[in-house]
């Protein structure tokens, strides 16, 4: 059947190992990693969504890397560390259409499309312009926060006091800015009040692009209830994330918690329940985290078909299976003015 993911850290774990390897045969055709475009067209991929990850800490100069602090180690003033950062996104958008060009990115009605997106919109740096510049170049969503404060907003958090705070001005400015431009608003990993405040102040139907339900696995990553039931009223879609740690709560030091496909499919009922059929999507987040977080029998996308088949067994309807796997996203797409 046909599927869409919206959330997948493929692109930029090739990225890496070019870096580390430059004869490496690795590539988004065919790779050892949770997913590469023959994979996906076997299995029916009609959309995956590609991340052009950064973490900004990973930028700057060896001296400022040293002196970090260790809980926060980014702040919305480490202006050179960002702008290294957005010049490491365009690095990977560029790898991206030049490895992948006619065979991903500008999809034929036979083959599995390919959508970029960035996942940190500190990046941004104070400068709408470059939202203009990721847009041309072909992004299509971007995900606001990553886990560090930024010029948008504040990320999750275990500290209630940032998970309280909410969109900066210019972060405002950015959620009223992408609805022009026609690009998804991505929730995931931001604070909770800067999800109330993109629902507020967004015109269009914002995604979780890779979150799940906190009352199943309390992780402030995931979403609460009332999250959940916002996001179904105003339109907008959660992508179930295949990380254990967001699916499955430790029940001990020795217990890794690995998930299994079940727990996958008792989010998705409860989201259901919550958010209504009409906002539940999948956002795997493969290559993501370390392969043995991934659900108990889930190496990558030729696996899908397990998710599709637990759900069936746990009595989730043709229908709303058709909605999770496919019909939710590209509704999302359509509804958030998605321009090709």
């Amino acid at each position: 059947m046909k599927w869409i993911d919206m959330h997948c850290d493929t692109l930029s774990e090739i990225i890496k190992i070019k870096e580390k390897d430059k004869s490496t045969e690795e590539s988004l055709y065919k790779n050892h990693l949770c997913v590469d475009a023959e994979r996906l067209r076997q299995t029916e991929s009609a959309v995956q969504f590609f991340a052009c990850y950064v973490n900004a800490a990973e930028y700057g100069d060896t001296d400022t890397r040293m002196t970090q602090q260790k809980k926060y180690p980014v702040r919305r003033e480490d202006s050179g560390r960002w702008d290294a950062a957005y010049e490491a996104v365009l690095k990977m958008i560029n790898e991206a259409h030049g490895e992948a060009g006619q065979t991903l990115f500008f999809p034929k009605t036979e083959r599995t499309a390919g959508i970029l997106t960035v996942e940190e919109g500190g990046v941004l740096n104070g400068r709408l312009s470059r939202l203009d510049e990721l847009y041309e170049k072909g992004v299509r969503l971007v995900t606001l926060t990553w886990n560090y404060e930024n010029c948008i907003g504040y990320p999750n958090s275990r500290d209630r006091n940032i998970m309280k705070k909410g969109l900066t001005d210019f972060g405002i400015q950015t959620v009223e800015k992408m609805n022009e431009l026609g690009m998804i608003v991505d929730v995931s990993h931001l604070s909770d009040g800067g999800f109330w405040d993109c629902i507020r102040y967004s015109r269009y139907p914002v995604a979780a692009s890779h979150s799940n339900a906190r009352s199943l696995c309390r992780h402030p990553r995931n979403l609460s209830d009332e999250m959940l039931r916002a996001l179904g009223e105003s339109g907008g879609v959660a992508g179930l994330n295949f990380y254990s740690a967001f699916l499955r709560e430790r029940r001990g030091q020795t217990d890794g918690s690995r998930a299994s496909v079940d727990d996958i499919t008792n989010h998705a009922l409860w989201m259901i329940k919550k958010a209504g059929e009409d906002a539940v999507a999948l956002g795997t987040d493969f290559d993501g985290f370390d392969p043995a977080s991934l659900p108990d029998g889930i190496q990558g996308v030729q696996d899908i078909e397990k998710v599709w088949d637990a759900m069936r067994k746990k009595g989730i309807t043709p229908r709303q299976l058709d909605k999770i796997a496919y019909g939710n996203v590209l509704r999302l797409i359509h509804e958030a003015g998605y321009k090709k």
